[in-house]
């Protein structure tokens, strides 16, 4: 397939795809602190920005719920895009680039997903059409530029047209019109309210919208309707005649359309720049276009642009027998990474479990931002030592939604994420830092998370089983314990690896007494766990309200679930026997082409003691899908057991293709991890493997932990750097370059027949053991190391 429609560049920070149609729904997506717009190949766009909740400058032409990406999203004709239609004024043909709406067949489409920008080239008619999207690094707005060029031998008349949609801004108030001095189209609005309160806090919204020109056009509209009149937005009726009616709207949906006329000799070239984005006022338009809207605009804008990504560029480098994997790990998991960790997923009030495991993988690419993080969360505990349900980001903001749920599992993911920020850095000294809550207490960060841990041992039943209110770690296994009796088989051993953890990082402060404590507690509960959970071959998902265990051998649906398995070898729970028995029922039951399914068979309706998570679609999100975040959680779970072979099997389906087959199956470029890709494979084989096309997941601070931790296996400790490569089986070598407390280690890993454990030679000389301490920042080690054959 590299060969064919999809490629990467030869060092894998730009992929391209060259068909409009086999991968309909692939994209790219582009972020700053305060906006991010993911854009299709097709051209169809999702953008949202903050102020300081989420909010959109393009809207779907009828009236929304107020929800912004959803999985596996359907586009259709009038959906928020991008476009650019042009016409051959001598002959009237009409085509547009991307490819929507006019969905000509093309000579050529490139889709070029570049970290920094999105680009696209396309041909017909013996026109080239290239267009080029960046963004800024702190200011709302897209910066587009349109290259129109003469490919053929003779004079060419075209008209160009940009067709940027507004959609429908609102009920109450929505316009738009063509500004000669602002040198656009403007759409203006009112966010609907009907509480007397909330004027107040819309007063300041940005209910405005842009599409500015750098040259004035000939022609425009600004009704939607004027513009697509009878032949709709595949043939608009307004394109049949010589100049747009410049038209404006008046409480009727708005959009932005120009037209431009060139006269191109052979092999000339005409290029547009636009800016669109919302805005308060007039005064922050002129802002905006006087700041971007030139030729040095736009290059200043991509080279700062470009340079704001490239410090998400993370520590690891490898060079492995899978060039896929090179450039996927080089270049794309620490980009998505650092989206997670740079913006929060755009909310105000991250799920504290989201929170914490996406600034997790911000230890390897921004200590700091980590460290910050940690500080934030713990300022919020509750008085009782619980964790809330969301961590509140901005002034006045609120828990919405998810978190005004209940949940039982946030005081888990404390020491869970803290264990790779301090291998990372070994910054023991966080632990010491005073923290003053929100209820006006003060402790010590180390005194937080102790009082978090002992919140965890309090919250179980008279068996020792955790409760689940409605919900752990699965969101939407609500009605489980929502009578308050029901239990978590998942959140039990969960809990026992969260106190081992815990007792470890006790012990290395000294506090013997309170490691011994909680080692005690972790038994404790995994003990329960085993005298209430195990099924025989593997452990039960929970018991419900009225005292039904689910996830057993008897259950005709959900019958085996992946979490209780993967952290009960994590806990210590399970014996090497009962892994034994889990690994091959896990490969027998859950494993499919696309990756470990989250549980199986997927339940086919309704189950009320376990909640809407059997009311998803067989196959989709929770309900027994290739839910990625559970299965990195059972990698890192294997990489504990030396489990090499079957961790990496399970990390490399993960990432799209590497066969022309998968790419098309998934629908996705290979440039980000979606949360979720289709199960229920064996009942619904043909959307079996489709991408979910969301780039919002924990699984990737995981995936990059275990590519750093566990396959190239270079883990930090108070000590200094271990080194421990887990290669697959069938590979013999891999170089690493790894960024390491501000050292650079260059690492060239080798299998030999002469080692029977790790061994690790620095300047010839071979190291006591499989660790390298005494690391001076700025230096650089070059290290060959020797692993059993």
């Amino acid at each position: 397939m590299a060969q064919t429609i999809l490629r990467s560049s030869e060092d894998g920070d730009r992929y391209e795809l060259a068909s409009p149609t086999a991968l309909p729904k692939a994209g790219g997506f582009l972020w700053n602190q305060k906006m991010m717009i993911q854009i299709t190949c097709r051209g169809y766009a999702t953008a949202q920005f903050m102020q300081p909740e989420p909010s959109k400058y393009a809207h779907a032409p009828n009236l929304e719920a107020k929800t912004f990406m959803q999985p596996e999203q359907n586009y259709y004709a009038h959906h928020p895009g991008r476009f650019v239609y042009i016409k051959d004024e001598e002959t009237g043909q009409l085509f547009s680039a991307p490819y929507e709406p006019v969905r000509a067949p093309l000579e050529r489409f490139v889709f070029s997903v570049g970290k920094s920008d999105i680009s696209w080239t396309v041909e017909h008619l013996g026109i080239r059409v290239e267009m080029t999207l960046v963004i800024p690094t702190h200011d709302v707005v897209e910066l587009w530029s349109v290259k129109v060029t003469n490919l053929g031998g003779r004079l060419r008349r075209v008209s160009i047209y940009p067709y940027f949609p507004f959609g429908y801004m609102s009920w109450m108030n929505q316009e738009a019109e063509w500004r000669p001095d602002l040198g656009g189209v403007v759409s203006s609005s009112v966010t609907p309210y009907q509480k007397a309160a909330d004027y107040f806090k819309n007063k300041y919204l940005k209910d405005k919208s842009y599409f500015l020109t750098e040259v004035t056009p000939v022609s425009w509209e600004a009704m939607q309707q004027a513009f697509e009149g009878e032949g709709g937005l595949h043939a608009p009726s307004s394109l049949l005649q010589p100049e747009l009616k410049r038209g404006d709207a008046r409480y009727e949906t708005p959009v932005a359309v120009v037209q431009y006329r060139a006269e191109l000799k052979p092999n000339e070239q005409q290029e547009y720049r636009f800016l669109f984005g919302p805005a308060y006022d007039d005064a922050e338009i002129r802002t905006i276009r006087n700041k971007y809207l030139s030729r040095e605009g736009f290059a200043q804008t991509a080279r700062e642009y470009a340079e704001y990504i490239n410090k998400g560029k993370g520590c690891l480098q490898i060079e492995t027998p899978d060039k896929h994997v090179d450039n996927f790990v080089n270049n794309w998991l620490p980009r998505q990474c650092y989206y997670h960790g740079d913006v929060n997923r755009l909310t105000t009030d991250p799920q504290t479990r989201n929170y914490l495991q996406d600034n997790m993988g911000m230890s390897y690419i921004k200590p700091e931002v980590a460290r910050k993080a940690f500080l934030i969360a713990v300022s919020q505990q509750e008085k009782n030592g619980a964790m809330p349900d969301g961590i509140l980001l901005a002034e006045g903001a609120e828990l919405k939604y998810i978190n005004q749920i209940p949940h039982t599992d946030h005081c888990i993911w404390l020491p869970v994420t803290l264990e790779a920020y301090l291998s990372e850095t070994g910054d023991y000294d966080l632990l010491k830092v005073p923290v003053k809550g929100t209820h006006g207490d003060t402790y010590t960060v180390f005194e937080r998370f102790s009082r978090a841990m002992d919140w965890l041992l309090s919250a179980r039943d008279s068996r020792g089983l955790s409760y689940i209110a409605q919900g752990d770690w699965c969101d939407p296994l609500n009605m489980v314990g929502y009578k308050g009796r029901g239990v978590s088989g998942w959140q039990t051993v969960a809990t026992a690896f969260a106190l081992r953890i815990w007792a470890d990082i006790c012990e290395q402060e000294g506090e013997a007494d309170l490691a011994a404590h909680y080692r005690a507690g972790a038994k404790e509960v995994n003990d329960a766990a085993n005298a209430h959970l195990w099924d025989g071959d593997w452990f039960a998902r929970g018991i419900t309200d009225d005292n039904v265990i689910f996830g057993i051998k008897k259950d005709p649906e959900g019958r085996i679930w992946l979490n209780p398995q993967t952290w009960s070898i994590l806990s210590g729970a399970a014996s090497t026997e009962q892994i034994s028995q889990m690994l091959l029922q896990i490969d027998s039951q859950l494993s499919t082409p696309y990756g470990i399914v989250m549980f199986a068979p997927p339940y086919s309706g309704m189950r009320e003691d376990v909640g809407r998570v059997t009311q998803k679609y067989p196959g989709s999100a929770e309900n027994g899908s290739v839910y990625n975040h559970a299965a990195v959680f059972y990698v890192h779970s294997l990489y504990s057991i030396g489990e090499s072979d079957r961790a990496y099997d399970v990390l490399r389906r993960m990432i799209p293709g590497p066969s022309e087959e998968d790419y098309v199956q998934r629908g996705q470029l290979p440039v980000y991890i979606p949360n979720y890709y289709r199960g229920a494979w064996q009942k619904y084989p043909r959307t079996a493997g489709r991408s979910s096309q969301l780039f919002n997941t924990g699984t990737v601070s995981w995936a990059y932990r275990c590519f750093i931790e566990g396959l190239c296996g270079l883990r930090g400790d108070a000590r200094g750097l271990r080194i421990q490569p887990q290669l697959p089986s069938f590979w013999d070598a891999i170089k690493v370059t790894r960024l390491f407390r501000g050292a650079t280690f260059v690492l060239d890993i080798r299998r030999s027949t002469d080692v029977k454990e790790v061994v690790v030679k620095h300047e010839g000389k071979v190291l006591p053991d499989a660790r390298f301490t005494r690391i001076q920042p700025g230096d650089t080690y070059e290290l060959f190391v020797l692993i059993p054959k």
